[in-house]
């Protein structure tokens, strides 16, 4: 395989943080024409590309102009919350550095585009936007701008954007920062799955600019740290990550060279949670292996811990994790645990 020299952008869910805007805006549009609203895991398994299949879906019979009409209403304020995700402005400056041409293809609204942009800038060398099915574009993109498909990647956060790369011929990777779960995504075959783009960027660094097969990434156990935090009431925290399936689980991480497993635990919890711990105890050593609910191939080994909160249970969560919970112990059994979670959870109860 050629190594990559030409990269396509899908904009939302990929280089912005748009899904809670489109959600609300969305569930404006359902209301306005007499539907129920949905849910956030609602919503992001029945969204779809192209939109207008969707909205024949969960709203049909009404136009397409009105429907259009009634989302805009609502979406020209709650894109003023829109930001660009972690590291994607970092990762686009960095194909700028390896002199990698750079394309924006994206179903966006040109005006809804105008304004982000404004806000958010990206220098692309062309932008191709209002392109409502992606699959009928990607031939006439490629020749239009001589890209050779060996060298061209399309990035993307759902299934329409993978079945647009098949279509063109030309490498796919999916990023987990989007509309699209990871099961959604796994159907449509991607090349390469990663959590977010600064994934990516390491992953083309260390390969020569290359994009590795997915199931080929790791070659090695990985040793990890993970705890269950007790807060004073007895709660334990629960997190739900995108890189999990959307399963719930606990926070942790990998212990980097030189560290010991409790200085690595005690550092992770921090970055991803914001709070400090004490009373760390080893409670079990799990294998994990080629885990189908983890979004690539990894074999883990799992030191998992428990611990407590030093004071409060303010929890402040960075951009691994998209939502949390303090619940009794036997509570959470009941969640949609990944399994590493629910094993933990039933040994020490």
């Amino acid at each position: 395989m050629a190594p990559i020299r030409n990269v396509i952008f899908d904009w939302s869910g990929t280089l912005v943080n748009d899904l809670p805007a489109v959600w609300r805006a969305t569930n404006y549009t359902l209301v306005m024409a007499g539907r129920s609203e949905m849910t956030l895991e609602e919503f992001r398994a029945e969204f779809s590309l192209p939109f207008d299949e969707f909205y024949d879906r969960v709203a049909p019979g009404i136009s397409l102009e009105q429907l259009e009409e009634w989302y805009k209403e609502s979406f020209a304020d709650e894109q003023k919350q829109i930001e660009p995700l972690p590291h994607a402005r970092e990762f686009f400056d960095f194909c700028r550095q390896k002199g990698l041409r750079t394309f924006l293809l994206s179903t966006i609204h040109p005006d809804h585009y105008q304004a982000q942009s404004a806000r958010i800038p990206f220098e692309f060398e062309r932008e191709y936007i209002r392109v409502m099915d992606k699959r009928a574009r990607i031939q006439d993109i490629l020749t239009e701008n001589r890209l050779e498909p060996e060298a061209t990647v399309f990035i993307g956060d759902m299934q329409h954007d993978i079945d647009t790369a098949h279509a063109g011929g030309i490498r796919s990777c999916s990023v987990l920062t989007g509309f699209n779960t990871l099961a959604q995504l796994r159907l449509s075959k991607p090349d390469l799955v990663v959590e977010h783009l600064g994934e990516l960027q390491k992953l083309l660094d260390t390969n020569a600019m290359h994009l590795p097969n997915g199931a080929a990434i790791a070659r090695q156990p990985v040793v990890t740290v993970g705890a269950l935090i007790y807060d004073k009431a007895g709660r334990v925290l629960m997190v739900r990550t995108r890189k999990w399936s959307d399963k719930w689980g606990i926070p942790g991480g990998k212990i980097e060279f030189g560290e010991t497993a409790q200085t690595a635990l005690k550092r992770e919890l921090k970055e991803e949670t914001g709070l400090d711990v004490t009373e760390v105890k080893l409670e079990l050593v799990q294998d994990c292996i080629g885990s189908d609910e983890f979004y690539r191939d990894e074999h883990f080994l799992l030191l998992n811990y428990t611990c407590r909160c030093v004071s409060g249970a303010e929890v402040c969560l960075n951009e691994e994790a998209q939502a949390f919970k303090w619940m009794e112990p036997r509570a959470a059994l009941k969640l949609d645990l990944n399994r590493p979670t629910k094993i933990l959870l039933e040994a020490v109860l």
